[in-house]
């Protein structure tokens, strides 16, 4: 099932401004309106251009002007539970057919927030590093151990541990030749923010993972490469945003592991040497 452009844009909200959240305002405060608008009456309503209004609709993961406008049709549930736009009347094949576009959605909505200056700006700090690591509380744990254990088919020495005062007293003992990976999806868990500012103090580079661009770790990181999920359910949520910056972490992954060429090859075929012994 398709994703409502109504959620869509409800879920990249935090990360809009100017113009773009001018436009996500009115549609959201508008919504009857907004279904029946062409580009031309929502760029009238709004008081922009048309070409304003076409730039939002790409920028949101839109192709067309039209094909958003498709996407305000969607309904949205009334009822909101925890598993969302899931129905208990749905046989197997239709929830499963949910939860896969539910995280397409996420994919194809991040993807279009993702700059590539700042994918290339990571990828360079990170192959320079001493030393990297990942840090993450709770679902973000995940994420960040998915990370370790990709970067460690490369030549980077990483680190990661999912309990919280370690990951505190590995952020005391970093410094400005290393790089960290800090992951949150609201971007204000408190201990998180904690490491994050730990981190800051020791003048260690940080790339963040998080899907509100004004929160506070955000704001203290040097770059962001932002998530995005619907904001419809704790379900929804949870699990596309898992998808999405696990989808990133795979992406840094590639770039570091393509341009450090040889190199990982080169631990990439120790590894399966020494994985292959073990099945002897």
């Amino acid at each position: 099932m398709p994703q409502s452009g109504f959620n869509r844009i409800r879920s990249m909200k935090e990360q809009l401004s100017g113009s773009d959240d001018k436009i996500a305002a009115y549609i959201l405060k508008y919504p009857t309106e907004a279904r029946g608008h062409t580009i031309q009456e929502m760029a009238d309503a709004i008081g922009l251009s048309t070409a304003t209004v076409s730039r939002f609709v790409k920028r949101i993961g839109y192709t067309s002007f039209r094909e958003f406008s498709l996407s305000l049709v969607i309904n949205n549930p009334s009822d909101v539970t925890f598993f969302g736009e899931i129905n208990k009347d749905d046989d197997t094949a239709a929830m499963v057919k949910k939860v896969f576009s539910g995280a397409q959605n996420a994919l194809t909505a991040t993807e279009s927030l993702l700059k590539a200056s700042d994918f290339e700006l990571a990828t360079n700090w990170l192959i320079n590093a001493h030393r990297v690591a990942l840090f993450g509380i709770g679902g973000s744990a995940l994420v960040a151990f998915n990370g370790y254990h990709k970067f460690l088919r490369t030549p980077l020495v990483v680190e990661q541990h999912p309990d919280y005062d370690v990951q505190l007293m590995q952020a005391v003992r970093m410094r400005s030749d290393d790089v960290a990976i800090v992951i949150s999806h609201s971007g204000r868990n408190h201990d998180t923010l904690t490491i994050a500012r730990q981190l800051k103090n020791n003048h260690v580079k940080i790339i963040a993972i998080t899907a509100y661009l004004q929160s506070e770790l955000a704001k203290i990181a040097d770059v962001v490469l932002p998530s995005a999920a619907e904001e419809v359910n704790i379900r929804s949520e949870s699990m596309s945003s898992l998808i999405a910056q696990m989808t990133i972490i795979d992406s840094l992954f590639t770039l570091v592991g393509v341009q450090m060429g040889e190199k990982t090859q080169n631990v990439v075929d120790e590894m399966r040497t020494a994985i292959e012994r073990t099945r002897e």
